[in-house]
């Protein structure tokens, strides 16, 4: 008889933290591209600013490149901020870099930009 393991939500949305902290944990693909796109769809909708962890990813296809993209262009062209917050993987760091996140807003860069608007 196989014991059925339980596996780690890849993508979470703490709503309790402020800003609101999205968690992206191993490798994020294809397979956990909806509940992405929903965490990301919530986070726009809340119309507050958000934090995108990805500390704990280890991968990342070209689905979760776009969704994360598309939700950072319409987080900017609403007035909110969407940024990604803390140490980015070195092995994340080139998928991010060729896909045009080197533009991506980092949370210490958006604070201080919020800080400059205020």
């Amino acid at each position: 008889m196989e014991v059925e393991e339980r596996a780690t939500v890849p993508v979470t949305f703490d709503r309790n933290e402020t800003p609101a902290v999205i968690r992206l944990e191993g490798a994020i693909d294809i397979g956990c591209a909806a509940d992405l796109k929903a965490v990301l769809l919530e986070a726009l909708a809340s119309g507050g600013a958000a934090r995108i962890s990805v500390e704990s990813a280890t991968g990342m296809d070209v689905t979760a490149v776009q969704l994360l993209w598309a939700a950072e262009c319409e987080a900017r062209v609403s007035g909110m901020v969407l940024a990604l917050e803390g140490p980015i993987p070195e092995a994340l760091r080139a998928t991010l870099e060729e896909a045009g996140f080197e533009r991506f807003p980092l949370a210490r860069d958006a604070e201080h930009a919020s800080e400059v608007r205020e």
